[in-house]
């Protein structure tokens, strides 16, 4: 698994770009390759309606190894998508949190 998209709250939810970058920024410092699709609009602009925007955001999915879920991804419609197609795809669905914590208690277990 190296490729993975992060899935979590964006309408609605100020400040949502910080906390897409900080999770994004600790997966990659973990050797993963993220699609983070907080920054989608800032490579196809603001013209896009909501069910445009979520059916890249699928396309994207689609070639990813997981989803990555991030605190607070139930409460979101999107994400509620994402999951659906997650699992009928057959990918792997984690918690951001968990593989973050895997890879860091990975490396502390390395020896010296």
């Amino acid at each position: 698994m190296s490729r993975v998209y992060l899935s979590g709250p964006i309408t609605g939810i100020e400040g949502y770009k910080r906390q897409f970058e900080g999770w994004k920024d600790k997966l990659v410092a973990c050797g993963y390759d993220v699609v983070n699709p907080a920054e989608l609009t800032s490579v196809i602009g603001e013209s896009f309606s909501y069910m445009e925007i979520m059916q890249i955001d699928l396309d994207l999915l689609q070639r990813c190894d997981c989803l990555a879920q991030m605190p607070g991804w139930e409460l979101s419609r999107g994400c509620n998508i994402e999951y659906g197609y997650a699992l009928g795809a057959d990918k792997i669905i984690l918690k951001v949190e968990d593989l973050v914590n895997g890879c860091t208690e990975k490396s502390r277990k390395r020896p010296q």
